[in-house]
This record gives structure tokens, sequence and C-alpha cells, in this order.
């Protein structure tokens, strides 16, 4: 790899990287799992003679680490890197905030060594399934959210503001502004709206614009619900192919059941904001007038999660239920108040099961589902969040763990007015969230708690049925 930018030239310069693959059910952690568990350190084997890797016995290591991993006798792992153990250790308190204790005075040669490719354990029950191995048991976890070492004591909150100090500054961890919370009433009333044709396996159209990507976990997950994804790659390189890809995607809303908008970075955001390439798009009258035809004259619904909420709400399908002309005062989601784009697992609360999207969901049911976005934050004026509010249109909001919408960044992630993260159509057909309610399966956020299975593709399926 060699090139340059204006006065910087850039050596020809050899980048290598490895890439191994197993099971997701055989992945370990490296967050603490539980106070009270001793944690050893197991250094890397090193021939003396050369003071390299003695490479037998580290893949001999390895297997040995991957072996107690997945029976369980390791309850966490992580591997020294920089920092050496110490930061490991460190990094491993992190997670769950659980805190640790060094036993007896620290050997800070031992512990700040650079020695990569070694290992910091948390051991189940004891260190009996370390025999055999070059082993130290350095300490153990605790109950207080501190790391003590020589007797003195260190808040774990105050070590992760450290942490993750040096960056601050390009990527901020305090917003400019904190959204107002208004209570936003629980809507119990479910809406009594249904097909005017019936069918067991509903077909889900599915378009796949430039910079689309979650189409594959979308498609997936309504497999999993009993329905039929067809998924259409939007062609746009050419005046030919344009029409054509508008032909094409005419004929599969027209002969479908569902539209679901995935997410992504369609058209890499641009010009001017996400989603509007789809939203202009979607736009075109004659696909335009087949949306139409599913809404008002099938009784079929739309869903579009993250970038698809966002072309939705363009469109003003969401809040409004068709596709209008928009002006200064109509809702939007903007810029997150972070000013940047943030990725992390969210909770959220149901607050409406008005749509038939949530229809095996409950008032208050709480979620845990991953973001990702730059444009989440939920915009509207007063007057139409009191009216959305009201007429049960506000599906769900960002929550702490506890359920109550916050405007905290820790569990707001965007800095949304009234903590929104998804709204419907005023018959609750139309949904749209921020939230990857797709993105969830067996193996997936283990050391996460809370459920991941919001079953909105489930309760869009059994709509039809």
């Amino acid at each position: 790899m060699s090139g340059s930018f204006n006065d910087m030239d850039v050596p020809p310069t050899l980048v290598s990287f490895a890439v191994g693959i197993t099971k997701a059910s055989q992945v370990g952690t490296a967050a603490f799992q539980r106070p009270g568990s001793l944690v050893a350190f197991i250094p890397l084997p090193v021939n003396n003679q050369t003071h390299m890797p003695d490479w037998q016995r580290t893949k001999e290591l390895f297997c040995t680490i991957s072996s107690l991993v997945q029976k369980g006798d390791i309850s966490s792992t992580s591997v020294v890197v920089e920092g050496g153990a110490a930061a490991a250790v460190s990094r491993m308190c992190f997670g769950n905030k659980i805190g640790f204790a060094f036993h007896g005075k620290l050997d800070r040669v031992k512990m700040f060594a650079p020695l990569a490719g070694s290992f910091v354990v948390e051991l189940k029950e004891g260190d009996g399934c370390l025999k055999g191995l070059d082993y130290t048991i350095i300490g153990s976890t605790i109950e207080e959210k501190a790391v003590i070492i020589d007797n003195q004591e260190l808040p774990l909150d105050d070590l992760i503001k450290q942490w993750i100090k040096p960056l601050s500054n390009i990527f901020p961890i305090e917003p400019n502004k904190k959204p107002a919370i208004t209570n936003v009433p629980l809507y119990n009333k479910r809406e009594n709206v249904s097909p005017s044709i019936r069918t067991a396996k509903p077909r889900v159209f599915i378009p796949v614009f430039p910079g689309t990507n979650c189409e594959y976990d979308t498609a997936r997950a309504f497999e999993r619900a009993g329905a039929i994804p067809d998924i259409l790659v939007v062609k746009n390189l050419t005046a030919t192919a344009i029409g054509q890809t508008v032909e094409c995607m005419e004929r599969a809303i027209r002969s479908s059941q569902i539209i679901m908008i995935p997410g992504g970075f369609s058209g890499g955001d641009e010009p001017d904001g996400s989603g509007k390439f789809i939203a202009t798009t979607f736009r075109n009258p004659r696909i335009a007038d087949a949306i139409s035809e599913l809404l008002e004259k099938r009784d079929g619904l739309i869903l579009g999660i993250c970038n698809g909420f966002q072309a939705l709400i363009k469109l003003g399908l969401v809040p409004y239920g068709r596709i209008i002309k928009l002006n200064e005062h109509d809702p939007t989601l903007t810029f997150n108040t972070l000013g940047r784009h943030v990725s992390r697992m969210v909770y959220t609360r149901v607050t409406s099961v008005k749509s038939p999207w949530l229809s095996l969901c409950n008032v208050g049911d709480i979620h845990c589902m991953p973001v990702s976005h730059g444009e989440g934050r939920f915009y509207a004026t007063e007057n139409l969040l009191y009216k959305l509010a009201s007429n049960g249109q506000i599906a769900t909001q960002y929550v702490s763990p506890d359920g109550k919408p916050s405007a905290d960044i820790e569990w707001n992630p965007n800095g949304s007015l009234c903590a929104v993260e998804g709204i419907t159509s005023p018959d609750g057909r139309v949904f749209g969230k921020m939230g990857h309610s797709e993105r969830q399966g067996e193996n997936l956020y283990k050391n996460v708690p809370g459920n991941k299975n919001q079953m909105i593709f489930e309760s869009g399926v059994n709509y039809f049925k």
C-alpha cells in the first residue's frame, strides 16, 4: 500500500492481517461476568533463545483456552494488547461495571509489560482447570464498582472517563443540547384493521438501493416469521436501467402485501441528508400509485427501519399515511445531537399498540436492540408531538433499562424529542423506527441483558392470516 495526499507521502507499506472463523455458539466474552471470581494471567509461551513466541506451545495454549471457554470453565477472557494485563483487566471491568481487586502488591513490570498475545481469564470455579499451564492468580472480581490496587480504590466511572477522554474531541461523548422530554401517555387501544385479502404467507417487497446494507438480515427475519421476501436491486447507472427498475418495482409492489425499506446509507446519505434518494425514487408516479393502491385498496403494510424510516418520514408516509409534499413544519429525522454517527445497543419501550406491527407486544414492553445511524434525532413541533401522542402514533421510545423515557445520551443516543424511536401512520399500518429489530438471533448480544426479539415481523405476518 502506498500513496499521497496533498503534501504527505505514504511509503510503500505492507499491511497484513488474519481472520479466523468459528461457530457463534462457541464464542466467549471479554467482560467480567460476576463478582467473586478468581482471575488469572497466562503469559504467551516464549522461546528463551530467540525471544520470539514458542509457536508450538502457543498453538497448544490457544487450543486449551478455546476448549475451556467452550466448556464454561472460563467465564470471560481477554487477550493482552497495548497497556499490558492491567489494561486488559480494566477493559474487562468496564463492560458490566464489575470491579476488580489485585491480590497482594502489584508486580508493575509484569502487569504493564506489552506481553501481546497473553491472556487474562476469569475462572468459573477455582483454578483447577488451569492445571499444567503457566499462570498466576492476579486478583478477583468484586461487588464494588472500582479497581483496587495497592490499597487504592479507583472508581470505574472515573477510569472509563479517562479511557475515552483522549478521542473525545474527535468522537464527542457529550451532546450539544438535551432534548425536551414530556410525558407521553401509554396507548392501549388496538386499531381494528385487517386486510381485504388474507394469506398465510404474505410477500414482502425489499428494495436494495445503492448503499443499503440490511437486506439480508431483513429477509431472514421475515422468512423466520413465515413471509416470502422478494429482494430487488435498484439499478441506476443508466437511464435504461432506471426505467427497467421502476417497472420492476411497480410490479413487485402490486404483487406484494408488505413493503419493507431496510437500513443502510442509500446514496451515501447524499444529497443533503439520509433517505432522500429512496424518497425521490418512491415519488415516481408509477411507484407512488402502486403504494397508494397497496395501502388504500388492499390494506397492506409498510415498514421502514433506520434508513427506511428516514425515507418514510421524507415521503410523509409517517406520520400521515400517504405520500405528500412536505413543508418546514413537518416532522423530520435530523443529525444526532452528538454530531456524529452512533453505533450501540439501546432499550426501547412500546408506548402504543395501535399498529398491527406491534400486535404481539403489550404496552410497556421493553426491548434491547442495536442502533447505527448519524441522522436519527426525531424532531417535530410541540403541537404535532401532542397530536401524535394523543392518537397513539408514538409507537416506541428510547428508555433507560427501568423503562423511563430519557433525555440522557446514554439511553437516548441521538437526542430525539420525547425520546421518540418509532412512529406510525394514523391507522398504524405504516411503521418507521430507528432501532434494528431485524438484527436478532440466538447467539447475538449474549453479554447484553434484555429481550432482543420485538416480534414485529411475526406481527406483520399474522396480520394477513
